[in-house]
């Protein structure tokens, strides 16, 4: 018989090969080293720590969890990615953001690149293409405004990871998919308390960054920059492995592919409209209203349309828009195939990237001693709201991926959570909400992929301009984070 004693031990060394390993994933990520052989060695490790079978854990476990994570999900990063390309190839994301810039003139540029940066990500560009559109054109706004340079990656990521990425009702991000198969929601989960977290956001970063503009004026400070080698940018190996674990778009494929001449804004912009009208009738009409009882078979999964609508309406969005700007676009895609095949290709890495994390993540919980650790994760006060939100930003912090922190917390906790929303009366769409903005905060550490290859874009350093990017990109989710979490346990979902 075992004794108190050695159970306690092996407690602890299992405690101890988690931390470990979790130390390791995020120190050489962040160095550059690639998650695809970082992820299983981490695993690994904990794995040895807590005296488990090596292989069977990493051909069992780790490939079970991220197998299923590519089943899930794979289809979301292939079209998303397709789509932001066509869109980027096309001209209509630099014709979009041309308009906006030009309606609303240098005088608003902090503006203009925010509302830019958001109606294209909304409408289901990557956030990568528009990284790669939306530099060039704040560079030459900022400059004939005088805005300091500094100011400008803070700018983008307000307009394109924050409010659109995890908060407004519909958003085809990936970030907005992962919950749906876990709480049987829909990409419109609780859609009154996205839209009053979308307002804190914008409300919060527009105002920290105009006064930050100002008070840059009164000191005489102005744009100050120099124009960063873009190409030089997309070769480099270190941007290219921290930016496939945080999006879902390789940027080593912006430059494959031929650029067309921009088309009229209004036709470059109706596919944007096709992917959120789509998803609404995919959601709320169609699917709700199909004989789907098949999915009960074994064959298909032995699943429940709730399991499966969300992920279906944003494929079928996606879907249709692709057609759409194929159609639209047909004389400005000098080069369809290559075009193609370069978006097919962007996908690859990252959803293999994030589904590397998620393995680990199920190796983790299926050590003994995690069980201390999802303990202490639910006994945390203030209810299932706040311990989901807790523990979807520590994952998401240390992974440094909305998506990949999102995934292993919800794989881990997902199952818990939903039966205590079932016990608690929880609307699971107020879990969906939660679990997204969350993912969403944290995330936004120094060593987040996006973050570094947004200020390489810039041309500019964290020590620079990372200051700002917390306050618009991590201070202002966080409030509305917890104005979600205040209003939903008060009043319930909305």
């Amino acid at each position: 018989m075992i004794s108190t004693t050695s159970c306690r031990a092996f407690e602890i060394m299992g405690l101890v090969g988690i931390l470990l390993s979790l130390g390791l994933l995020l120190g050489l990520s962040f160095l550059g080293w690639s998650v695809l052989v970082l992820a299983p060695v981490a695993a690994l490790l904990a794995a040895a720590f807590a005296s488990e079978p090596l292989l069977a854990h990493w051909t069992q476990t780790f490939m079970s969890g991220a197998a299923q994570f590519l089943a899930q999900f794979f289809p979301i990063f292939l079209l998303g990615a397709l789509f932001g390309k066509l869109m980027d190839d096309s001209g209509s994301v630099s014709a979009i953001a041309e308009y906006m810039t030009r309606k609303l003139g240098q005088h608003r540029a902090i503006l203009a690149i925010v509302l830019a940066g958001a109606f294209v990500t909304y409408g289901g560009v990557s956030l990568m293409v528009a990284f790669f559109v939306l530099v060039p054109m704040a560079q030459a706004l900022f400059r004939a405004a005088g805005v300091p340079l500094r100011l400008m990656p803070a700018t983008i990521v307000l307009g394109t990871s924050t409010f659109t990425m995890s908060a407004l009702p519909g958003t085809p991000a990936v970030q907005n998919a992962i919950p749906m198969p876990f709480f049987g929601t829909t990409p419109f989960a609780a859609p009154g308390l996205g839209i009053v977290a979308s307002v804190i956001m914008l409300g919060w970063g527009l105002w920290w960054l105009t006064r930050a503009e100002a008070a840059a004026r009164r000191r005489g400070e102005g744009y100050n920059g120099t124009v960063v080698a873009i190409d030089a940018v997309l070769e480099d190996e270190f941007v290219r492995e921290r930016a496939t674990t945080s999006r879902e778009f390789d940027p080593a494929e912006i430059r494959r592919g031929r650029h067309g001449s921009p088309p009229p804004v209004l036709l470059a912009a109706l596919p944007l409209f096709i992917v959120v009208a789509v998803n609404l009738t995919m959601s709320l009409i169609v699917l709700p209203r199909l004989d789907v009882s098949f999915l009960a078979e074994a064959r298909w999964g032995a699943t429940t349309l709730s399991g499966v609508a969300g992920v279906w309406s944003v494929v079928v969005a996606l879907a249709a828009a692709i057609v759409a700007v194929i159609l639209l676009n047909s004389a400005r895609l000098p080069a369809l195939r290559q075009s193609i095949d370069a978006g097919a290709n962007a996908s690859v890495l990252p959803v293999v990237s994030v589904a590397s994390l998620v393995g680990f993540g199920a190796v983790v919980a299926a050590l003994p001693a995690f069980a201390a650790v999802r303990d202490w994760v639910l006994s945390i006060e203030g209810g299932p709201l706040v311990s989901l939100a807790v523990s979807v930003n520590l994952l998401a912090a240390l992974t440094g991926s909305a998506s990949g922190g999102l995934t292993i917390a919800l794989e881990v906790l997902g199952r818990i959570y939903m039966n205590l929303a079932a016990q608690t009366g929880i609307d699971p769409g107020l879990m969906h909400r939660v679990a997204v903005i969350g993912s969403g905060t944290l995330d936004t550490l120094p060593h987040n992929g996006a973050v570094v290859t947004l200020l390489a874009l810039c041309g500019c350093t964290h020590r620079e301009s990372y200051f700002d990017i917390v306050i618009a990109g991590i201070v202002g989710p966080i409030i509305a984070l917890c104005v979600v979490v205040a209003l939903g346990s008060a009043v319930g979902s909305f």
